[in-house]
């Protein structure tokens, strides 16, 4: 029935335990007197302190604080060294506890017919008594500590200070006279009740003349009159009522009812709230009793023995929807925690849970029994009880995701009062709820945010009545509302039964066997859980363990029972026609063959499959008296939401636990819809079927499902209980807060295309419906001049924001880093209360221009949730509607300027968010704009009066005013005052700074810092054809890039494109000058060739470097430059190879560099060393001319020839077309000594690089001895790397066999004649400057071979010109 939620192992047993309300924190003392503080969500140890005895840490600590103040009088022993003696009572004390004991007071009272006028749930939140500290206050025999949690200093009060009387129990008091701070009252061994001063540390009063022996147990309650009152229990058995809420200064006071409780003395007392009662007291004593006493009339209404021959020693008022017969908790001292049912009526007592089986079996030794010494339920989360045991603390969780029997109705129009329907024990009832308006008189009044800005609830009017149709049964149910509102569905999963009720007169309509019901969000629909009755489990009597057991034996065989029930059901699709008849639509949605363990309502239909998983060791021999009552989960997995754990461990998320067990299927055809999903804990769907939640164990996932199923994201929101949509916004519950997550699905490229064929149906209806009215004659379309916008559609991400309402804790607090005063005036504290409740006003709410009250904080300060499971109803009135555990209406505020501009947006109305906004501090504008930005509202954005101008350049942008957006960036980049006449911008006025260019040099500096946004508001520009706002940005872009080195390379690369697409001739000339000085020949020469320049254009590239890039240039274009271009070029190619810088080489490196250069063998090997000439194709060499005027040798070559032909240039050849070269095909490669005078000539270097680096970054820069590959589009790397190759052939191979050619005279007219070699090891230089990977040599005209066809020199000029761009 339970799993555990964390567990702690101990060597002592643990005889004292207490909850803090607000904070995951649990007090314990044990057996020996240690005290502890334990974090049990992290599963730390925050402080530990030996309270029995004498602390030495705190002892050392006391001493080194007087030290610090300058007290070195050691008179006396200090309190610190002091024997606590004996633990009586752990507890804490801040202004959580406080506010929260204080409601559980109230609520109790106000729930009494008589308390209407008197008491209300909703109160003010008294002023802050602590100051954000959190004290824990350990009553000891001997003396009373007092510890800070947040500063760790103490203070410890001795008994002598309080008449040298030992100290049994505490209670803290409400504070009622003025200055007497927060009150703490200790019951003594000697029947008197002393109260203490937490300011003065001083006793103030004594309750004296009430009991004869020693006080035991001490509790403050509200009756329904009002009144605070004090009950203690003694030893003597009696139960004494004192008056708590004096006004007089009374140093004595009487009691006011003094009763007979127990024989043997009273042990506990508890203060249990009935609903539609008056509160309750409830106390055991020694004599093995539990009485109730009605707190009217204070008389005995039952009295029982839980669990017979065993005492009780702990009492907990509970109330978990999940039992809504069990009122009661009781532990004995046995390994069981005890439920009362109906404590005023049957009373019947049965184990809620087994303890055993829940703690790790390692934990628990083979011989050793658990027993329970101490218990207590979270004051705010009935789903938590913790309990000590003599093996550790168990802290137990039952079921969490359980809500109250309660759903709301439709609200009619026009109406303020709403309803909800819910059961309470057999009978049906209706619960009217409304804003007060007396109580809220500002609430709806756009000029008053006092209200709005409270974190108090709001003051509710509400009304219960009995509605005349009873319920067949008693135990747990669930309630749902169908689309329509006209029925109501009622679900018992225990029995299993269900039926349908019609709203106008609560008729049954529909009935039947059903464990699970499901609603159609569309239709009247409905999906049950059909199932085999199986045997109801047996009532488990009271009685010992034993007979505990034995119950619990008969109950394992009744959910066998129903387990196998459970097998055989099928899901059953009906529907509810207007005439309020029920037929079936489908007997049995799904093939599968598992078990079905839930349905979940909405657009679809969902159903989960049950898992098999593994079975742990703890599982397999758990008791089944977990199973004594048939918990059967409704919306949570097959097996109960109380099944133990094997660990102590949070649950993991559905999607890790177990595979997808979860599939959808269509409320129409009944098939499947998609695959399988990770089974969701419970799901929510848009009533405009637009949205989707599925909720996971750590989070929910949000999807859109318009115009098809999108993921959209997660949000982490852990151990959600329940959700309502309300257009864009999901309220989420959580056992500790509310949650408000605003979604907007953004729009995706499906959305865009969606919108088009929408456009073009609606365009193919319209010529349908015109061609059936008028014939084919309507499809003539007259052509006449039309002013089409261009609307641009941009992408927008998803967004969701998640924003929490409520919680628990008090408003946050700074805690001041002092020492507690060891005395203080009796008034000085409260004068300052005052003071702190006025800072808190003025700090909520200031007053704007015109005297319009404005929110100063960005969003609320969190409001008070209330306790326990909440069923979300939904936003009615401007407020979030919740119904709690007990079935009373609260309202959470959404009037905040902060929230209700959201709430607005989120249902679409924008201008109304916008209006809201100037309620809201103009420094939360930029937030509040990115929202609307998020939720599609960037043109209703740009009317918030505080936003940025950065951020309003982004709206105008996204709303597509470009002409705002013009303004913003001229405002940002101070450069308004620059027209389009404006040009003195040149370089030299701009160098020559003057006191009239000083704010020309700024807006130059502020167009260079939104030199991107400038660039983009041209392009949309562009877009939208407004080409005036364009070119006025493209001015002041053009005049910023005037300046050398504003800009960027690729700043300066996009503008010159813009001012070409613009024909901004006069600009683009000035930027060339710009580009070239920057080095960005490119761009220049590509500006230059838009200008029609070809001086311009060569000129950009021999400026920058890029010398290949102008001789091919001026070869393609005949430019009389081209030879000096050549020199120039092949000159700067020489000194690159020639310059070779000196590194440093060890021994092995300079020997094998030895081994693979070539040697000279004589000074004049060097002297004839050819140099470096590469020309463009189809140019005449260079020193041809010189060659040429010899005469040409006979055929027999000498040496001294051979020597000479190698010096003659290499010409750079394109590949011959494919006829010319089988033409030109030689029978062999007559390798000749010019081979090995072309490699001397070039010796390696390793560090030689291009002269490409000097001119142009961007082309690419070529690292000396690697091997580089460049991109087709760059053209300063020339062409793939050289490969050459060496030759060990003899000169009389140059012959060939058939004998000695013909002497062949060259006309010097003619073109050179060229010889083919191939070279196959390249020098490292040449490859490196010209980053080829293999190219041709051209050797010099030789005599003795045939001479190749010649290329086409449009088509040579066309191939090298493709590897150069």
């Amino acid at each position: 029935m339970l799993r555990l939620r964390a567990f702690r192992p101990t060597t002592e047993k643990i005889v004292k335990i207490q909850l803090h309300p607000t904070h995951p924190w649990l007090v314990t003392a044990d057996a020996s007197d240690f005290v502890s503080v334990w974090n049990w969500e992290h599963r730390q140890i925050i402080y530990e302190l030996k309270a029995g005895g004498v602390d030495e840490r705190r002892l050392v600590g006391a001493k080194l604080e007087k030290l610090a103040e300058g007290e070195s009088d050691t008179r006396g022993k200090p309190t610190e060294a002091i024997r606590g003696g004996s633990v009586k009572q752990v507890s804490f004390y801040d202004d959580d506890v406080r506010y929260w004991k204080l409601w559980h007071n109230r609520s109790a009272a106000a729930e009494a017919p008589s308390a209407a006028g008197n008491v209300t749930s909703a109160f003010a939140s008294p002023a802050p008594s602590t100051k954000g500290r959190h004290f824990l206050v350990i009553c000891c025999e001997n003396k009373a500590i007092f510890l800070d949690l947040v500063t760790m200093r103490g203070r410890d009060v001795p008994k002598h200070e309080l008449d040298n009387r030992s100290l049994l129990c505490m209670e803290f008091l409400s504070r009622s006279v003025a200055g007497d701070g927060p009150l703490v009252a200790f019951g003594g061994s000697d029947g008197i009740i002393r109260v203490l001063s937490m300011i003065s540390w001083k006793l103030v009063r004594r309750y004296t003349g009430g009991h004869k022996g020693s006080i035991s147990c001490l509790m403050t309650f509200m009756a329904s009159s009002g009144e605070a009152l004090l009950v203690s229990g003694g030893s003597d058995g009696l139960l004494i009522i004192w008056n708590a809420d004096h006004g007089q200064d009374s140093r004595e006071l009487v009691p006011k009812l003094s009763l007979k409780a127990h024989d043997g003395g009273v042990v506990a007392i508890e203060l249990s709230r009935v609903i539609g009662g008056a509160p309750q007291l409830i106390t055991i004593g020694a004599d093995k009793t539990l009485a109730i006493w009605d707190t009217m009339s204070f008389k005995e209404l039952r009295r029982i023995k839980p669990v017979s021959k065993l005492a009780c020693h702990s009492v907990a008022s509970w109330c978990h929807p999940r039992a809504p017969n069990l009122d009661i908790l009781t532990c004995v001292k046995d390994s069981h925690i005890w439920a009362i049912e109906h404590p005023t009526y049957s009373a019947l007592t049965r184990p809620l849970c087994e303890l055993s089986s829940l703690v790790p079996p390692q934990v628990l030794a083979p011989n050793k029994k658990l027993r329970v010494y101490c218990m207590a339920a979270h004051p705010l989360q009935p789903h938590l009880v913790a309990t000590g045991s003599n093996i550790g603390i168990i802290m137990c969780e039952f079921d969490p995701k359980s809500l109250p029997s309660v759903a709301p109705l439709p609200t009619p129009p026009e109406s303020r009062e709403h309803s909800a329907v819910y059961v309470i024990e057999r009978e049906l009832m209706l619960l009217n709820f409304q804003l007060s308006p007396t109580g809220n008189p500002s609430l709806g009044n756009n000029g008053s945010l006092s209200k709005g800005d409270s974190s108090e609830l709001l003051q509710i009017k509400q009304m219960k009545k009995k509605i005349s149709m009873p319920v067949p049964h008693d135990s747990y149910s669930v309630l749902s509302v169908s689309s329509s509102g006209k029925y109501l569905a009622i679900v018992w999963p225990d029995i299993p039964f269900f039926s349908i009720y019609k709203v106008s007169d609560w008729s049954i309509i529909d009935s039947g066997s059903a464990r699970l019901l499901a609603w159609d969000t569309c239709r009247d629909k409905f999906a049950i859980l059909e199932s085999v009755l199986a045997p109801r489990n047996p009532g488990i009597p009271k009685g010992s363990s034993r007979k505990a057991k034995e119950a619990a034996a008969a109950a394992a065989q009744a959910a066998a029972a129903a387990a196998s029930a459970a097998s055989s059901a099928s899901v059953q699709v009906r529907i509810l026609l207007d005439d309020g008849t029920s037929n079936i639509l489908m007997r049995s949605v799904g093939s599968r063959s598992e078990p079905v363990t839930s349905l979940h309502g909405g657009a679809l239909l969902g159903v989960s499959y049950r898992a098999p998983r593994r079975t742990n060791p703890v599982s397999a021999t758990a008791n089944p008296m977990l199973q004594s009552m048939p918990l059967s989960g409704y919306g949570n997995s097959g097996l109960s939401s109380f099944s133990p754990l094997d660990d102590g461990l949070p649950h993991r998320s559905s999607a890790e636990a177990a595979p997808p067990n979860f599939q959808l299927y269509s409320w129409e055809s009944f098939e499947p819809v998609g695959g399988l999903l990770p089974q969701p804990e419970w799901t929510a769907w848009d009533g405009t079927v637009e949205y989707c939640a599925f909720a996971y164990h750590n989070y929910i996932v949000i999807s859109s499902l318009r115009p098809q199923y999108r993921y959209l994201g997660d949000v982490s929101i852990p151990y959600a209980t329940g959700g309502v949509w309300h257009r864009r916004q999901l309220f989420v519950a959580t056992p500790t807060t509310i949650e408000c997550v605003f979604v907007d699905a953004g729009v995706a490229p499906i959305d865009i295309e969606t919108r088009r064929m929408k456009e073009e149906m609606k365009i193919k209806e319209a010529q349908a419906r015109a061609v059936a009215e008028h014939g084919e004659l309507a499809l003539i379309a007259v052509e006449s001049p039309q002013v089409t916008t261009q609307e641009r559609i941009t992408l927008r991400p998803p967004m969701l924001q998640v924003v929490r309402l409520a919680s628990f804790q008090h408003a946050l607090s700074i805690p001041p880093f002092v020492s507690l005063p060891k005395q203080s005036r009796v008034d000085a504290d409260d004068a300052s209360m005052p003071k702190e409740m006025e800072e808190r006003k003025v700090n909520e709410v200031a007053v704007g221009g015109g005297g319009v009250s404005v929110a100063v904080t960005r969003f609320p300060l969190e409001q008070r949730r209330p306790v326990g499971p909440l069923v979300v109803v939904g936003v009615r009135d401007g407020v979030l509607w919740l119904v709690d555990r007990y079935m009373c209406a609260h309202a959470i505020s959404l009037s905040h300027p902060g929230i209700r501009c959201r709430c607005l947006a989120a249902y679409g109305d924008a201008v109304s968010a916008v209006k809201w906004a100037s309620r809201l501090a103009r420094e939360h504008h930029d937030d509040l704009a990115q929202f609307l930005l998020g939720m599609g509202y960037a043109t209703e954005a740009l009317h918030l009066p505080g936003i940025s101008k950065r951020l309003e350049f982004d709206l105008a942008m996204k709303s597509n005013d470009l002409k705002r957006a013009l303004q913003c960036l001229l405002t940002m980049s101070n450069s308004r005052d620059m027209g389009p006449d404006n040009i003195g911008l040149d370089l030299k006025d701009i160098l020559t700074v003057t006191v009239k260019k000083e704010n020309l040099i700024e807006a130059v500096q502020g167009i260079v810092k939104f030199a991107k946004e400038f660039l983009d508001l041209i392009d949309a520009a562009d877009a939208t054809a407004q080409a005036d706002i364009a070119r006025e940005a493209l001015k002041r872009l053009a005049a910023a890039g005037s300046v050398k080195g504003a800009l960027q390379g690729h700043e300066l690369r996009g503008l010159a494109l813009r001012l070409a697409n613009h024909g901004e001739l006069t600009r683009l000339g000035v930027l060339v000058n710009n580009l070239v000085s920057v080095g960005l020949g490119r761009e220049a020469a590509f500006s230059a060739a838009v200008l029609g320049d070809n001086v311009l254009v060569e000129k950009a590239w021999q400026d920058t470097g890029m010398l290949a890039e102008s001789v091919l240039h001026a070869h393609a274009h005949g430019r009389p430059s081209l030879k000096n271009l050549v020199e120039t070029w092949n000159k700067q190619l020489q000194k690159e190879v020639e310059h070779i810088p000196s590194t440093k080489t060890d021994a092995t490196a300079a020997i094998l560099a030895s081994l693979e250069e070539p040697k000279l063998t004589s000074l004049a090997d060097a002297a004839k060393k050819p140099p470096i000439e590469i020309l463009p194709p189809g140019m005449p060499s260079l020193s041809a001319s010189l060659a040429m005027k010899k005469k040409p040798p006979p055929a027999a070559q000498t040496p001294d020839q051979q020597q000479q032909q190698g010096n003659k240039p290499m010409l750079l050849e394109a590949p011959p077309v494919a006829g010319a070269a089988a033409a030109a095909t030689v029978e062999g490669t007559i390798p000749t000594a010019e081979t090995a005078t072309t490699e001397a000539a070039v010796p390696t270097s390793e560090d030689a690089s291009s002269p490409l680096k000097q001119g142009e970054e961007e082309s690419g820069t070529i690292e000396p001895g690697k091997e580089t590959e460049a991109p087709n589009s760059s053209s300063s790397n020339l062409a793939p790397s050289v490969a050459l190759e060496e030759s060990n052939s003899h000169p009389a191979s140059v012959m060939s066999n058939e004998g000695p050619k013909e002497e062949k005279v060259i006309d010097p007219t003619s073109e050179p004649e060229t010889k083919v070699v191939e070279v196959k090891k390249p020098p490292q230089q040449v490859s490196d400057i010209l980053g080829m990977e293999e190219f041709t040599v051209i050797s010099q005209p030789s005599n003795d071979m045939p001479v190749p066809a010649p290329t086409s020199q449009s088509t040579v000029t066309t191939q090298l010109a493709d590897l150069f761009m």
